[in-house]
């Protein structure tokens, strides 16, 4: 008996199948994700958005399966060969590649050599050989020698029998699948350079002689392997054992032999059967495996590449915003100057500039006038600059800037501007800020991502944000269907402001697509800011159901009602009167009551349409009301007296912010302009299986300098600062593994001062190109912090 798709779910998540029905029902029903989890509680008996999440996506994979499944029923039905025990087969494969492995034989193919055989009459032959291996193969071939047919002789006769039972013994599903898990489980890839490769593909020096066994294999170890095959550096072979396990290529012909009845009892037969068993292994079988298993490699690596990029996405669309106060952008340059814009606390443009401190003009002190009347003209509190090319010299001119004029009050703080330039020459961004430079854009984008970077990061395509590895490499549908996981669920997380949000940020709000969103705006451009929610109804094409899935994440800050201000759903206001109504008073002065929100009773407002679980979310709701889950916001204070790799010595103490995490290691600013690596090994006393349990891109941390290679700039840090530091320099004891996470292996070139237009003209035109052997886009943060920890140079290359 098949087990539905629900159940399946159900079984795979640990819940009961009425959830997932449920929670099915609700998704197809056109409800989001967001929704579900926040306001259909009752429903899914308390299902949460990671658990949704899964959910969809295996519901995704199981009626794909089941829709190959029906597709396949039909073809060998009308092939006529369906029969009953084939049907209960099929029925009862529980993944894509067993169904596949079931309806080979069954697959419309090209003509064979097996089927030219056939047609020539040679089954019997296979079949009476592998039947009775006392008969004489070439006296048996003898009876089927037929000209006419393309048997001209014996041996061409056993020829075809040959091929027509390696066809079989190669398209047995249940034999397929056993071989398949166990190279899986005891295979390794093995790599090799290529001759005359040795000097080019230097980046992949790691792995010009390499092996290791397939379940050990990490995500950026496949993948990089496989961009040095693409890139023709590399030779890729799947050996099916390791030298450490018993057997080899024997083990696996001794298992086809035994499937198939196949030994050498000294019989006239048994020599050419073992020899047909090894020649189907050999030329088919482990052809066969050899594909499914670098797909199976390709796909773990993937999926584990996609979740690395998506929980770093997601932790740097949730970092911690400085909020609504006046900020003084930089975009970093060294020819083109350095972009300067004051945003207000609102995010508006009141002024923009280009000054030139560094070389070739090195016009310091002019630069740090205009600096100072901007910030005093305007209130400045905060100086954001960009952490791309130039960007220390443009941090020591902010220092520069705070030390001689302290009665500013300034905070400078480094922004990551991944993607700054994607979003200046957007469409977007020319219809934002019409009358305003390219150039400039970059500097706005830069000011308000340190004000919010929800808001500002949701205007970019998640993949140029770049926070991943090797994200070229990766699966786009599967990647873009992450990260907009990411964003959405960060997006409706938070809430969003319907009065102030920019079409993009709204576009990602429940039930709101990018139609939509235009049209709120419009309607807000042409009639004011909305009053409540129930304006919302009022705008062009926002029917019923969407109202349903946005209202409850939108949000109305001083408007007619002040539960619009509220993550309250307003189909549960009701709720909320009834609570006014027992405490008596006003909606206004419940709001935030600690006191008086307390003494009731969750269970005392419970009704056939709210339970307990919604009603304990508007209480705690209420309490504090349109509360932000972001952290808030910190800055790292760095060391005064280290500025550059060359201060740093072994056994210092400092503070840094963790700019990105990676399977191996999170890199970490502290303030020398080059990024120091906290390897994996070296951030708990005990063991860390995934980094992000411990750190976060935005997080601030205490680390101790362990060793410093200034000619390859290279920090090696720790998190536990009772460490001994290296005696002298040199590379440091997570080298090998950095160089191994395909984050390169060659010292990179110093960085070359250049204009900052064509720089950010090269990091675009390389976005969209593939297998050039850049980790990332070369505006990405991921690259930015490999570029500044050594591991990539200027160019992008590792």
């Amino acid at each position: 008996m098949t087990t539905s798709i629900e159940g399946r779910i159900a079984e795979e998540l640990g819940v009961r199948e009425r959830q997932v029905r449920a929670a099915v029902e609700l998704l197809d029903g056109g409800s989001t994700v967001p929704f579900i989890a926040r306001y259909r509680k009752e429903a899914t008996e308390m299902l949460d958005d990671a658990q949704l999440r899964t959910l969809e996506e295996r519901l995704r994979y199981l009626r794909e399966l089941e829709d190959r499944r029906t597709a396949i029923l039909d073809s060998v039905r009308e092939q006529g060969k369906l029969t009953d025990e084939l049907e209960s087969r099929i029925r009862l494969a529980d993944t894509k590649a067993r169904l596949e492995d079931i309806y080979l034989p069954f697959k419309p193919k090209r003509r064979t050599k097996a089927q030219i055989a056939r047609e020539a009459g040679l089954e019997p032959l296979a079949e009476g050989l592998l039947g009775d291996p006392s008969v004489e193969p070439a006296a048996a071939a003898a009876a089927f020698v037929d000209p006419a047919k393309g048997v001209a002789d014996p041996q061409a006769a056993l020829d075809g029998a040959r091929a027509i039972l390696a066809e079989r013994f190669s398209e047995d599903a249940d034999l397929i699948g056993e071989l398949r898990e166990r190279m899986w489980g005891r295979g390794r890839l093995v790599a090799k350079v290529r001759d005359g490769k040795e000097e080019a593909g230097a980046k992949f020096a790691d792995y010009f002689d390499f092996a290791e066994g397939f379940t050990q294999l990490p995500s950026h170890r496949i993948l990089a392997m496989l961009r040095g095959e693409k890139e023709e550096v590399l030779s890729l072979e799947l050996e099916p054992e390791t030298p450490a396990d018993d057997g080899g290529p024997s083990t696996y012909e001794g298992l086809v032999a035994r499937r198939f009845g196949v030994a050498d009892r000294g019989r006239p037969g048994d020599r050419w059967l073992l020899d047909t068993v090894r020649w189907a292994w050999r030329t088919r079988i482990l052809v066969h495996l050899g594909i499914d298993l670098r797909l199976r490699l390709r796909t773990a690596a993937e999926d584990e590449a996609v979740r690395v990029f998506a929980a770093n996405l997601r932790d740097l669309l949730l970092a911690a915003p400085a909020g609504t106060r006046s900020t003084l952008g930089l975009d970093p340059g060294f020819r083109t100057g350095v972009k300067v814009a004051v945003v207000d606390a609102t995010g508006k443009v009141v002024a923009t500039d280009t000054i030139y401190p560094h070389v070739p003009a090195n016009k310091w002190d002019e630069a740090l006038a205009k600096l100072a009347r901007l910030a005093k003209e305007h209130a400045v509190e905060l100086v954001a600059i960009g952490n791309g090319t130039a960007s220390r010299e443009t941090d020591k001119l902010a220092a520069d800037l705070i030390a001689r004029h302290p009665e500013l009050g300034l905070t400078k703080v480094m922004v990551s501007e991944a993607g700054a330039s994607v979003y200046s020459a957007s469409a977007f961004a020319s219809q934002e800020l019409p009358g305003l430079d390219v150039s400039l854009r970059g500097a706005v984008s830069i000011a308000r991502r340190l004000q919010d970077p929800l808001a500002e990061l949701v205007k970019i395509d998640p993949k140029s944000i770049g926070v991943g590895q090797y994200q070229h490499d990766l699966s786009e549908v599967k990647l873009s269907r992450s990260l907009d996981a990411v964003v959405e669920d960060c997006v409706n997380g938070v809430g969003v402001d319907v009065n102030t949000a920019s079409a993009p940020l709204l576009s990602r709000v429940s039930g709101i697509g990018a139609g939509l969103a235009e049209n709120i705006v419009a309607h807000r451009d042409a009639n004011g800011p909305f009053r409540s929610r129930k304006a919302l109804k009022d705008v062009p094409r926002l029917g019923p159901k969407a109202y349903e899935q946005c209202a409850g994440f939108l949000r109305i800050r001083g408007g007619d009602d002040p539960l619009d201000a509220s993550s309250v759903h307003p189909e549960a206001y009701p709720v909320v009167r009834r609570m006014v109504k027992t405490t008596g008073g006003e909606v206004a002065s419940l709001i935030g009551n600690t006191g008086v929100l307390r003494s009731l009773r969750a269970d005392a407002f419970v009704d056939e349409t709210f339970g307990l679980p919604t009603v304990t979310d508007i209480l705690r709701e209420l309490e504090k009301p349109g509360r932000d889950p972001r952290p808030a916001f910190r800055t790292a204070t760095f060391k005064e007296g280290v500025e550059k790799i060359g201060d740093l010595a072994s056994g210092m103490v400092l503070e840094g912010a963790v700019t990105n995490v990676a399977a191996f290691g999170a890199f970490v600013d502290i303030g020398v302009h080059q990024d120091g690596l906290v390897h994996v090994s070296a951030m708990s006393k005990t063991f860390v299986k995934d980094p992000r349990d411990v750190v976060k891109p935005g997080d601030v941390v205490k680390v101790k300098v362990l060793d410093v290679d200034v000619p390859r700039k290279r920090i090696s840090l720790t998190l536990r600062l009772d460490d001994e530091a290296a005696a002298g320099t040199g590379a440091s004891a997570p080298k090998r593994e950095r160089e191994r996470g395909g984050q390169g292996g060659r010292p990179p070139q110093q960085r070359q001062g250049g204009g900052r237009d064509g720089d950010r003209d090269r990091r675009q035109g390389r976005q969209g190109r593939g297998g050039q052997g850049a980790p990332a886009p070369a505006n990405s943060a991921m690259a930015d912090a490999l570029r500044k920890a050594g591991l990539l140079d200027p160019k992008g290359r590792k």
